[in-house]
Parts: C-alpha cells; structure tokens; sequence
C-alpha cells in the first residue's frame, strides 16, 4: 500500500459513510483535505471494528484483541516500522505532518474499547465522558489540519471539542434504532427516567409523546453544542472557515430533519435532502475559493532574493 493509495482509500472511506462530512471537505484546499480524510480513515476503520457483525466477529474478545492489533500496528508505524495496512500510511503521515497528540489518539481508542462492555449511561454526564474520547479527542486531532489564526491555539481547542460533542448527539438522535439492534442506547437512563420512557417503549415506539419529548430535548443539548463551537470557526484558518460553517450546518440540519418529523427517531433515518445539502455546499463554495486563492499569494518579494534569486543555484 503506497502512501498515495492509503490516502486514496481514506478519501473513499469518508466518501462512503460520512457523507455530509465529506461534502464539507471538499471546500477545504486540496493539501489539507487529504490529511482530514486519513483523520477520518482511522477512526472509521477503527469504529468499523467495534460495530462488527457476523460469526465470530460479534464476540467482544475477538473485537478486543482487533483493537490491541490496531494499537500495536500503530505504535510500530509510528516507530518507523513499514507495516502493510490500508489506513495506516496515511494516518501515521498525516500525524507525524502536524505533531498531533499520541495522548488524543489513546483517549478515542480507550472510548472505542468502552463500547465493547458499555451499553448503556446513566446520565449525561456519564455519557460526555465517553464523548471525550469518542468526539471531543477527534475535534482535536482535526485541529492543526484545519489550522489556527497566530496565537488561537489553544483558545480553538475547546470549541473544536464542543463541534465534536455536538455531531455526536446528532448522531446518536438519528440512529436511535440502528444502536438499539446493536444493544446500546446512548440516551442517558435518567432522562429516560425523566420522561417516563422505557427501554421497551424505544424498542416498541410505545409511549410516543413521552418519547417525542425526550428527543427534543437531547436534539436542544445538542444545539447548545453547536452554538458554543461556533465561538471557534473565526479561530481558524480563513481556508478552513467554510468547510466547518458548512459541516455545521450540515449535521446541524440532520437536527432541523428530525424536528420536521415531529421528533420521530424511530420511522425513518433522518437525512438532509440532496437538494439542501448541494445549497449549503453552494452557499460557501465561493468562500472557499477566495480563501484558498488569498492563502497561496505570496508576499510581496518572497521571490526577489535568497538561493533561488541571487543565482546560486
């Protein structure tokens, strides 16, 4: 697997599952857009080994031992071993290119492991713990791709925590049933308490107001996410503003699509029609470009002098 085909297979990846992402993506410059895909590449491969189905594949030893095969492969890649994996390559290249944290990397793959033995949370904040690793270490990972404005650090460090908090509530909202047929539930047990709602009514759709109200009210949670990651898209990097304005709006409409069905998690999978999503990608395309042309200009007699211009080569 060279380096350009392990990019490529990244790129695929998030092509395939993350869709609105990925939308969202291609309005960041092409240098930084491979290196979100191998982010992307990693984790997906990783959450595709937690999800396993079939045959033995559904034991949580088998999926356990995938994991520290995974960590192993890893921490040798990232020691300089050439080891023959598809996602690998591009992930290890792409940390090593922005000095990402080895510390954020742990903590997604310790939440990955949780979902091997943990399937339910009693509160919320129960739940944000897990999230820390499985949402929040990604926003941060994504972070020196993505770039800051000089001295906005670590000041962009919390809202790009916030950012990934808030696409995992949307996620869980809109995959309620999915997890349910895996045996999890994501909703913390005392707001189902709260509501008056059941494990059997979310399985059933018994209870459908209770029900109705108590998705509201994780779908509200997960604004306030949004809200506070918003403080951080004028941190960033002018090229990678309107892909995350974009990505924002983009899961945050997974949100509006579920409110127009009156909160129904459980009918359908709520996605945002092709035809809004081609608008949102449309509205900040010309962002993009402006942003992306502005960063490539020079300064002025950046060519003028040094080993170049004075001839010395």
């Amino acid at each position: 697997m060279t380096l350009t085909a392990s990019y490529e297979h990244c790129r695929r990846l998030n092509a395939r599952h993350g869709r609105s992402f990925y939308l969202a993506t291609l309005l960041l410059p092409a240098w930084k857009r491979r290196h979100v895909h191998a982010l992307y590449g990693f984790t997906r491969h990783v959450d595709d080994i937690v999800d396993a189905y079939g045959d033995e594949a559904t034991d949580p030893e088998v999926r356990a031992k995938a994991l520290d095969d995974v960590a192993q492969r890893l921490s040798a890649s990232l020691e300089g071993e050439d080891i023959p994996d598809p996602v690998l390559p591009a992930f290890v290249h792409t940390v090593r290119s922005f000095g990402i944290e080895r510390r954020d990397i742990d903590v997604f793959l310790r939440s990955m492991r949780t979902d091997l033995t943990v399937t339910r949370y009693e509160t919320y904040d129960d739940l944000l713990v897990y999230m820390e690793g499985s949402a929040a270490a990604i926003g941060l990972m994504m972070l020196p791709v993505l770039e800051t404005v000089p001295g906005a650090g670590r000041p962009a460090r919390e809202p790009a925590r916030e950012l990934g908090r808030a696409f995992q509530l949307t996620n869980f909202l809109r995959d309620v049933a999915e997890d349910l047929e895996r045996g999890r539930i994501y909703l913390p047990l005392e707001d189902l308490a709260r509501f008056g709602v059941t494990e059997d009514d979310l399985r059933s759709g018994g209870r459908e107001g209770p029900l109705r109200e108590l998705v509201a009210f994780e779908a509200d949670r997960a604004r306030a996410h949004y809200r506070r990651a918003l403080d951080g898209v004028e941190l960033l990097a002018p090229s990678s503003r309107p892909c995350i304005r974009a990505a924002h709006r983009l899961y945050g409409g997974i949100l509006d699509e579920i409110a127009a069905a009156g909160h129904d998690v459980l009918s359908a999978r709520a996605r945002v029609p092709r035809r809004r999503r081609a608008a949102i990608f449309a509205r900040h395309l010309l962002a993009a470009s402006a942003a992306g042309r502005a960063e490539r200009r020079l300064p002025a007699g950046a060519l003028g002098s040094g080993a170049l211009g004075d001839g010395r080569f």
